[in-house]
């Protein structure tokens, strides 16, 4: 089945829900409109999780995610669910059954994944806040693509109840906006108050010089430190190869994915695109003492850059450049995801919160980097974000 591209990222519209009216004017997002992916439950909606066999075999939901209800409740206004990759499982925005949302800014290229449907509806301005999910990089990824702001949160700070999971362990609820302030304004609303103080900022230096934007990256940072704000600035080097992040991440997914997938898959047996079904092949071939060795490394790798992180905040690409086109090939487009997991990864296997800034394009395409800090500290790195981005 040859990919289908469409420029509307919804799947289906609110003509169904409807809310309980409160005061627009006591709500903070009061005014914002809200894009929710298709794997957040909604009372009287479908979810579809991007596949039409799961839709077919699970019943349409009786209650509504806590944190749809919560932006709903705080003003929001819900203008559709979105177009997602199915059952969450790619980086690249793409999905054969209900079709590709095309990237407004670049329309030749991806518009990243899985969150596509919340990121193109934000940035094509049809939605001011794109609820989504980011397990393996799926808000970041988006984000970076689409030009936009976009924060993973500390795992577990936002509750993930009456949705479809993918790989609990990683599974986080994130968000995506136009400005950081619209961003900074949900984060208020979904996260606890701030307890972590940032006094040090780390550059991954190693990591910037091996991406596409280098150039456009170094440049930004040069800025900001001729300005004085990153005064305190050393380098942290990360080695991906060395410490595994990517092998090490897709392993411990891929495990908790066929757990929480696998008999539905048995039983149903979905027609899911290609590189998709291959990937769930794959996850059931993973063996016991893979999933030790993976977890022996991740303790590892979280103990090592816990202790790193105390206080401090790390700048990271966020991706290896801009969105892969869509004439890319199969295997070139492997070897990408190879290498953006292992950036992706180093948030997710630490379950730390990661801001992504959309700071720089290039030839028109957006690029960006990433605020990581402690597990925590997600309304602290907007302190910083908004004083780098004055």
């Amino acid at each position: 089945m040859k990919h289908a591209i469409t420029q509307n990222p919804f799947l289906r519209l609110p003509e169904h829900f409807s809310l309980t009216e409160t005061e627009a004017s006591e709500r903070p997002l009061a005014g914002m409109r809200l894009a929710v992916k298709d794997l957040f439950h909604m009372q009287g909606l479908p979810t579809t999780a991007g596949n039409p066999t799961w839709l077919a075999t699970h019943d349409q939901p009786t209650q509504t995610a806590s944190s749809v209800s919560t932006l709903l409740n705080a003003g929001a206004t819900f203008v559709g669910k979105t177009i997602t990759d199915e059952l969450a499982y790619s980086l690249n925005g793409q999905n054969i059954h209900y079709g590709t949302p095309e990237n407004p800014i670049t329309p030749e290229r991806l518009p990243g994944g899985s969150s596509s449907g919340s990121a193109v509806a934000v940035s094509g301005h049809l939605a001011d806040i794109g609820l989504g999910t980011d397990t393996g990089g799926s808000i970041r990824v988006p984000s970076s693509y689409n030009g936009l702001f976009g924060l993973r949160p500390t795992h577990g700070a936002i509750a993930m109840d009456n949705m479809v999971a993918l790989a609990p362990s990683f599974d986080t609820v994130g968000f995506m906006t136009r400005s950081l302030a619209e961003l900074e304004k949900v984060a208020q609303v979904l996260l606890p108050k701030p307890s972590t103080k940032l006094t040090k900022t780390l550059i991954a230096k190693d990591l910037i010089s091996q991406v596409e934007h280098k150039d456009a990256l170094q440049a930004q940072l040069d800025l900001w430190q001729a300005k004085g704000r990153l005064s305190t600035e050393q380098n942290l080097e990360i080695d991906p190869v060395y410490w595994q992040t990517g092998t090490t991440f897709r392993t411990l997914q891929g495990a908790e994915i066929w757990q929480t997938h696998g008999d539905w898959i048995t039983q149903n047996d979905p027609d899911f695109a290609p590189d998709i079904a291959s990937r769930f092949e794959w996850t059931k071939t993973i063996s016991a003492d893979d999933v030790a060795q993976a977890k022996t490394q991740q303790a590892k790798f979280r103990a090592w850059l816990d202790e790193q992180l105390e206080s401090a905040v790390l700048i990271v690409p966020t991706t290896p450049g801009r969105a892969p086109l869509l004439t890319m090939k199969d295997n070139e487009l492997a070897d990408y995801r190879n290498q953006l997991l292992e950036l992706t990864a180093i948030a997710g296997l630490c379950g730390l919160p990661q801001l992504h800034l959309p700071v720089c394009d290039m030839d028109g395409a957006p690029c960006g980097l990433s605020l990581i800090g402690p597990r925590g500290s997600d309304l602290s790195l907007f302190a910083l974000a908004k004083d780098l981005m004055e």
